[in-house]
């Protein structure tokens, strides 16, 4: 990506911002003591984090916004109106993109054959829309009833979803519109029959599309800035409490896009109460975490859990609040 803000400035506003924000928690922190609000320290804290990385997310976006570098290859789909995305074709692109010009070329293959069409491309980057036109077919493939018609369109980044997306029309084609998603890929554009990249990615990408998960280099992202968080229960119970819903969700967002990833849910208790007793109820704390992330989606065969009763204690048990810290499920990628 090529950033052009002067480093002394951004540093300038995001110092000023980052005064804001913390003025605003230690406001939250205040406001919490004031009210006697009944809810865990760690709660506040990881809500507090929470709050903080979304700034600071949100400024840089903000900062950086118009100076994503879209050159490079892209690959996905050309999906006409009135087409299901499934049914769609096979799109590969290539942008190289000089003081706004925009040159390269595209692929496009009828998935499950060899049929194909490579076509030059010209057109203009100003930000947020990559314009381009098909001025030429290089080389194509296909029966006879196949017509590869050019086309032009308008592109946008999606920073949040790392998808690029936007319209298109023929200009030499009848009634023929549609709408083209890409996202980052790694190969090389070719003019020959076969080009080093299968068809197996496609149908993944249609499902991934359809259950709203992002682009794979958004997705990597999120997987390696994830944050874990306990999950707390109140005394003697196996309940989730709302509070914890919108963390198992963004869990499930981040393991539903990556087909390699399993996730493990351990529960634990307090000292209150037995051994026996408590193993049994960490056993339910477990499984009602395995139980949510199923009826949202996750398949079970992709989640373990264990329960430990109260061996593994993170806090003391001779006060409320670290009885209350040990009343709790944690996770671990698997």
């Amino acid at each position: 990506m090529d950033y052009s803000y002067d480093k002394q400035e951004l540093i300038n506003k995001f110092s000023a911002q980052l005064l804001i924000a913390q003025k605003m928690v230690r406001n939250l922190q205040i406001f919490t003591v004031k009210m006697e609000l009944s809810v865990t320290f760690d709660v506040i804290q990881n809500t507090m984090r929470i709050f903080l990385l979304t700034f600071i997310s949100f400024f840089f976006f903000q900062a950086f916004a118009g100076n994503i570098d879209l050159s490079g290859t892209w690959q996905g789909v050309m999906v006409r109106a009135g087409q299901d995305i499934k049914d769609g074709t096979v799109l590969y692109a290539e942008f190289e993109i000089n003081d706004g010009i925009v040159s390269g070329q595209m692929r496009e293959e009828v998935f499950d054959t060899e049929f194909f069409a490579v076509k030059m491309i010209k057109g203009s980057y100003v930000d947020p829309l990559l314009k381009f036109k098909q001025i030429a077919v290089e080389k194509k493939t296909g029966s006879s009833r196949q017509k590869w018609c050019r086309v032009n369109g308008e592109l946008s980044y999606d920073s949040k979803t790392g998808y690029l997306s936007g319209d298109y029309q023929s200009y030499d084609c009848k009634r023929v519109i549609g709408k083209i998603i890409l996202f980052r890929a790694d190969f090389e554009m070719s003019t020959d029959p076969t080009l080093d990249v299968s068809h197996l990615w496609f149908n993944r990408f249609v499902k991934d599309y359809n259950e709203g998960l992002y682009a794979p280099e958004i997705r990597e992202i999120e997987r390696k800035n994830f944050v874990f968080e306990p999950i707390y229960f109140d005394f003697d119970k196996a309940e989730i409490r709302e509070e914890h819903e919108a963390f198992l969700n963004r869990l499930i967002h981040v393991v539903k896009g990556h087909s390699d990833l399993r996730v493990k849910v351990v529960g634990h208790t307090d000292a209150e109460g037995s051994d026996h007793y408590n193993i049994a109820l960490s056993e339910k704390r477990a499984k009602a975490i395995i139980d949510y992330f199923v009826a949202h989606g996750l398949s079970a065969d992709r989640l373990e859990f264990d329960f430990k009763g109260e061996r593994e204690p993170i806090d003391s048990n001779n006060t409320s609040e670290g009885r209350q810290r040990n009343r709790r499920v944690d996770f671990s990628f698997i």
